[in-house]
């Protein structure tokens, strides 16, 4: 049976007092405290166009956004226009996030330009096509890729599009894998100490998975992150024929996508209005974390989910990356690495401090494949290889 839990009378009579009489608290982070790297009249903000709008905009208008369409979530190689792709999962944390924040009376352009960003960093093939780009990086540099770090990277320094420090901060700290019963946003006092964070990022791998956003709206898309995925994930695994319907049990906070989402909406809201942080009680946070362990074991780490990858994107990403570093070690400027990337990156408008052609050579490739759509990686290792036994086959509408 479904169960919807309700938000209580008593905070209810609250809410609708304190907004009717103009006296509930202002949560939110404060428009006129934004920072950014360059301090542009133009991305000031104005009456009718907030600053985090700006965010907003420069996120939706970046060159990379519309790939979100054609990157994988979770479930690659099939063809079935019901299955989520990123660029879902990205509206969906959005949809969930800003509703949270209405009720907490947070900043929503702050949490939409978070939400909207959060992934612009991820590989084709989702966190599986993550984790081989992160071996190989690795292997040639000892740096380790992240998706969301690598999120950062792209809307700031592939495309220095002068986002605010609070976004990028939400950006770069969302990571759902890592869940916690209760958000304190850590605050951050300039641009130097969010730079030094990052870099240690790439070479601590353990202390990029404690960080933390720095205000209320950027912990609040965190945990819709993870809200987000849950149940749809569980959608897309019934109708990819994964698993069965029915597979998981009813946890506290249900077992379809309608029912977590309410629930762990509501229950934030209970446990969060009107405070510095954002919580879920014990029950809550147990059963999301029950909840998000049979996804992995049911879903995740399946092999219908990963094996057709393991044999044939990871040796073809570890091709591509060679192939690409090598025509970069030696300049063959009729590579696609020069053609269809660093040509296509120094076309943009953007005032740059260094010629981007003279990033590190790995990254300069690492940026390239993670900004790949899975269709692309694979026309891509095609006109490389075009005598490659490695052979990527979709499983078809009606097979």
């Amino acid at each position: 049976m479904l169960k919807y839990e309700l938000l209580s009378d008593a905070l209810t009579r609250r809410i609708e007092a304190e907004k009717r009489t103009g006296s509930y608290e202002r949560m939110g982070f404060d428009n006129s405290k934004i920072r950014r790297r360059d301090s542009l009249k133009k991305d000031s903000g104005s009456v009718w166009r907030p600053p985090f709008v700006h965010d907003i905009d420069k996120i939706l208008h970046c060159p990379y956004y519309n790939r979100y369409t054609d990157k994988t979530q979770v479930f690659s190689l099939i063809k079935n226009d019901d299955i989520s792709r990123r660029s879902l999962h990205v509206q969906l944390v959005s949809r969930i996030a800003r509703t949270i924040g209405g009720a907490l009376n947070l900043n929503l352009d702050l949490i939409e330009a978070i939400a909207l960003g959060h992934d612009m960093g991820h590989p084709p093939f989702g966190h599986t096509g993550e984790l081989y780009l992160n071996e190989i990086y690795f292997s040639h540099t000892g740096r380790y890729f992240m998706h969301n770090i690598h999120s950062v990277r792209v809307l700031d320094t592939q495309f220095p599009l002068n986002i605010s420090l609070e976004t990028l901060s939400g950006i770069a700290f969302h990571d759902g894998e890592f869940e916690l019963e209760e958000y304190v946003p850590t605050g951050l006092s300039s641009f130097d100490k969010f730079d030094e964070i990052i870099e240690r990022c790439y070479t601590d791998k353990e202390f990029a998975s404690k960080q933390l956003p720095s205000t209320l709206e950027g912990c609040v898309v965190r945990l819709a992150d993870i809200i987000a995925y849950l149940g749809k994930d569980r959608q897309d695994a019934a109708r990819a024929k994964v698993v069965a319907e029915d597979a998981f049990t009813n946890e506290d906070i249900g077992s379809i996508n309608a029912e977590i989402i309410n629930n762990l909406v509501v229950n934030i809201i209970e446990n969060s209005y009107g405070k510095p942080y954002i919580k879920l009680d014990e029950k809550h946070f147990k059963a999301l974390k029950a909840s998000k362990r049979d996804n992995y074991n049911l879903i995740y780490e399946s092999a219908a989910t990963r094996a057709k990858l393991d044999i044939t994107a990871r040796p073809m990403m570890k091709d591509i990356y060679e192939r690409l570093l090598g025509d970069i070690l030696v300049g063959d400027k009729t590579s696609p690495i020069f053609t269809h990337h660093i040509d296509y990156i120094n076309k943009s408008y953007y005032k740059r401090s260094t010629p981007y052609e003279r990033s590190e050579p790995n990254q300069i490739v690492v940026d390239y494949i993670a900004g790949m759509t899975d269709n692309y990686f694979i026309e891509l290792h095609r006109h490389l290889f075009p005598e490659s036994d490695y052979k990527v086959e979709y499983k078809g509408y009606f097979d």
